[in-house]
Order: structure tokens, then sequence, then C-alpha cells
């Protein structure tokens, strides 16, 4: 039929652009990574792929060589003249070796009763939070008999869910059936981690109830419209399911935001670094680097603190943190993002610094000026409701700390209140 759109792969269907694909090296066809069993990640690993028919007459498909453990191109000659880059088994055995400073230094320890909004709005929310028990914080998780296996019963075998090759540092895509099958196999041919499974669209959201502070302190929660024209972010439920030595490099949550993290099972190593001046320059050069993957940041700054998430514990970093984990043992947590009223101008500092190191919008907090924007007309009405009310300390901080053009308008529109 003239003008019909070509087919591929052993299913004969147009192109999809949704769908990971990988070329024959006999016959030049296209197949899906699905169609042909073969995942993206392991599409990597592949030298010379023979699809189901070629393999026939020129055999089974073949794989690249290792040379190296030290690099994310693990076909380069080890000469020892490269450097060890994040993430590869090299990098892991010797970060496990290395000594830090203990975050019990700088770390807060509160019990769930002690971390409320009135505690915070007045000591300030500056350095990270261990509570070490579930008690009065709010939050209700599954029991720590919950496995992997539970996730994809609750979320579904189908989801399409971002896989990290932690030895390449790369994501792909892949079915969570097929993780769950991966995490549950003792002879793991890799590392894999899946750290942005957002749940709230699925049946396991009724499972987990965010803590309290969160979600009292949640810009998304307290100021975004039922009516928007843009979507609600969804930033609030994750779950995180990492094999050990599992590890994510160094980075400040999108947006500036700040987390809370619950370990169900297992254990996290958190490696973190204050965000003072120094250290986001130092951060903002490191990661426009094209080294950056070879240069460990921790080294850079002054002081790079060590931070172990048992089984049971749950963590609290403020905004704009720098920091890196490491899954010491295979585990499963749960985690959110919340943007709020306590540390604005560090949260648009971070932002911007995402805007001039270009980064993605898939890896930035949705819609993050919309909701700055709701934030300021929620204030606005409120000054205007009462035209010799003083401006607040979070009004004054909100408006002065952004210096990006956007926030001229606003400042001159709300100029009038600020005495």
């Amino acid at each position: 039929m003239a003008g019909a759109a070509p087919v591929y792969c052993v299913c004969r269907q147009p192109y999809d652009v949704s769908r990971f694909m990988i070329e024959c090296d006999i016959c030049k066809d296209w197949f899906h990574s699905s169609c042909v069993k073969v995942e993206e990640h392991q599409a990597a690993d592949i030298d010379l792929y023979h699809c189901p028919n070629c393999e026939v007459l020129h055999g089974p498909s073949q794989l690249k060589k290792r040379r190296n453990w030290h690099r994310h191109d693990y076909t380069e000659s080890d000469d020892g003249a490269r450097p060890v880059q994040a993430g590869t088994r090299t990098f892991i055995q010797a970060l496990r070796a290395r000594s830090f400073p203990s975050a019990d230094d700088l770390l807060l320890r509160m019990n769930g009763s002690q971390l409320t909004q009135r505690y915070l709005e007045k000591q300030g929310f500056n350095l990270p939070i261990m509570v070490p028990r579930l008690d009065d914080l709010g939050l209700r998780l599954p029991p720590p008999t919950f496995s992997v296996m539970d996730v994809e019963r609750y979320v579904g075998g189908e989801k399409i869910v971002d896989v990290i090759d932690v030895a390449r540092q790369a994501d792909s895509k892949m079915k969570l059936k097929n993780f769950v099958k991966y995490f549950m196999n003792p002879a793991r041919p890799k590392v894999l981690n899946v750290i942005s499974l957002e749940f709230s669209d699925t049946k396991m959201a009724d499972l987990v109830k965010v803590p309290d502070i969160s979600k009292k302190l949640s810009w998304v929660e307290n100021y975004w419209p039922d009516d928007s024209f843009f979507t609600k972010p969804f930033v609030q439920k994750y779950c995180l399911m990492g094999v050990k030595d599992s590890y994510t490099d160094f980075h400040i949550d999108f947006g500036g935001t700040s987390v809370w993290y619950h370990v169900l099972w297992g254990e996290k190593v958190f490696y973190l670094i204050k965000p003072s001046d120094e250290n986001l320059a130092l951060y903002e050069s490191w990661s426009s680097s094209v080294t950056q993957s070879e240069e460990f940041f921790g080294d850079k700054v002054d002081k790079c603190y060590k931070c172990v998430v048992k089984q049971g514990h749950t963590l609290f970093v403020p905004t704009g943190w720098i920091h890196a984990v490491l899954t010491s043992q295979d585990c499963m947590a749960f985690g959110g993002n919340f943007l709020h009223n306590l540390n604005i101008g560090m949260q648009l500092r971070c932002y911007e610094m995402e805007k001039r190191l270009k980064t993605p919008d898939l890896f930035k907090f949705p819609f993050f000026e919309a909701i700055c924007w709701f934030v300021a007309k929620n204030l606005l009405e409120t000054l205007k409701g009462n035209s010799s009310i003083i401006m607040t300390s979070f009004g004054q901080r909100f408006i002065e700390s952004w210096d990006s053009p956007c926030a001229i308008g606003l400042r001159a529109n709300l100029g009038y209140f600020m005495v």
C-alpha cells in the first residue's frame, strides 16, 4: 500500500519512539527489546547482535570482552593510566575502605514528637535530622516483611521503571516484573538500582502515609490549586529498591527540595556535604566537568560526612545538601521530596544552578516556577486582605531571594506592602 509506514521487528509493527529497539548486525532490521527478550541495559553489553532469524545461521550474539573493572567502558585496555570512575567495582571497593568524619558530629537526633513545624520555624531546618523510630512521626509504611515481590503485586509488573546500571552510571528502562526477577536472583550479573519509582498513582499509595512534618511544610500540599492548568507534581512517595553496592553519585535533590528517607529493610550510607557558598561553587564546577565521574567530589571539600541509615531509621535532609548514597546491603527504602518556606533562598539558588547546568526537564522538579507563583499569589492575596499588614519574614525571604527576571514584576506588585 502506497505511503504505508515501514514495519520492523518480529511483530512487524511501525517504529514506536517510546520502545527501545536494537539493530541486527546481520540483516540490519530493528527489533523491540521486549519482542526478542533483550533488556535495554543488556544491549550495552552486546558487541554483535544476531536476531532470532539470523542466529540460526550465524550463531548467537557476541558479547563485549571485559578488559577492566574501573571504567564505565569496560572494553578499554587496562594499562593503569585511566582514573577510576564512579560506580565501578573498583570504585565501590575503595569507597568502602575509606574513612570519613562521622555525621554524628552534625546530625540532630530527635523523636517524632519533637519534630514539629513550630520547632523548625523557630530553630531552622539547616542540619540533617535522624529519627530512630516511627513513633509520632505520622509516617505509615508497610511492615519490614514487605518485599520487592509485594511492590510488583501492588504497582503492577508491566509498569516501566527507570533502572540505573551502577557500574556504567547509565539509565535504562525495564518492566518492574523483570527487575523483581533480577532482584530475587542470587547470581546477579550486574548491579542495578531503582531510585525513582513514584507510586502515588498506584494501589501501593494507600500503604504509605508521608511524615506529618513534610506534609505540613509542603508547598504542593498547601498551595497547589485544585483547578490548576498544570498537572500537580507527585514527588512525595518514592520506593527505592537497590541491591548491595548500588551507588548514586553526589547530587542535590531537584529544585533544592528537602527529602525524607526511611529504610524499611537493609541499610544505606549517605555521604553528606554542607551547602556552603564555597561548596556550592565547587559542586557546580564539578557537575559541568567532563571528568566528573573520575573525581570523587568528597575530596574537593573540607568535610564530607558519613551517615549510616539503618533499618527503621528516618533521615531528613535539608535544602541544598550535597550527598551521595551507597547501598551497603540489599535494601528497600521509601522517601519523598518537598519544597517549603524555611529555605526559600537556597531552593531558588539550586533551581537557578540547574538552569545554568542545563539539567534536562526529566530531572527537575515538575513545574517549579508554577508552584513558586502559586505561593507568591497566596502571599499577595493575604497581604491585600489587610493593607496595614507587615510583610512576614517568609514573604520577605521569598521576594528578595529570587534574582531571576521573573521575580521583578512580583517585587513591584508586592513593594507597596514591604515595610
